[in-house]
């Protein structure tokens, strides 16, 4: 029987947000759109994750569809651990190692909808509208979000999930490298504001980005 490991490589690559490293495989790691974990109990259903989060300096850790972005605390540099970390991912992946367990999230995330607001997990937010709720305009901003901001953003470590739409307020929740990036607030908001406004002529009065 053949065991040897799998090729796997895996790249480090700087994001515009200074405390977010992205390392990027050149395999698919999961199925679903991103998923992300703010600390190593949210991290349960994520295997590679919740070995991250023993690295006392790991804040937050950003799945996506080939890539690991990572978000630490200041107590080290990125040149200091970047080798580590990437020796780490790769060879969890070589070894066959499970990134997501699927059913595991979706259990809790179960989990977290049956539960008040203030004790649901990050998987879930507060202000999340279900999608069965969503009107047209609310179907037409997330097309717009998928189609023009998603990739852009994806390309820097992020992702922008739609939350809800009220009284021509879209707020929208940064996650990953947008997540609490000094510029991405600002930027990125005032780019999805006017794209939103230029596709919804006088139906978007502002974009409200939520950090966490």
């Amino acid at each position: 029987m053949d065991t040897a490991k799998v090729p796997v490589s895996v790249y480090a690559e700087m994001t515009p947000n200074p405390t977010v490293l992205k390392f990027v495989a050149n395999k698919p790691l999961v199925s679903v759109d991103s998923v992300e974990f703010r600390n190593i109990e949210e991290a349960q259903p994520s295997p590679l994750a919740t070995k991250l989060f023993h690295f006392p300096f790991v804040k937050e850790v950003f799945i996506s569809s080939n890539y690991v972005a990572i978000s630490k605390y200041d107590i080290v540099e990125w040149d200091e651990v970047t080798l580590e970390l990437r020796e780490l991912i790769r060879d969890f992946l070589a070894e066959g190692g499970i990134v997501l367990n699927e059913a595991a999230l979706k259990s809790k995330e179960e989990e977290a909808s049956e539960e008040t607001p203030e004790a649901q997990s990050g998987y879930i937010h507060p202000e999340e509208k279900a999608k069965e709720d969503w009107d047209a305009i609310d179907t037409k901003i997330v097309s717009l979000l998928e189609e023009y901001v998603k990739p852009a953003v994806a390309n820097d470590g992020g992702n922008i999930k739609f939350l809800n739409h009220k009284d021509g307020v879209v707020s929208v929740l940064l996650q990953g490298a947008c997540s609490g990036c000094p510029s991405s607030t600002a930027t990125l908001k005032q780019g999805i504001e006017a794209m939103l406004q230029n596709f919804l002529p006088g139906q978007i009065k502002a974009v409200q980005a939520v950090n966490g």
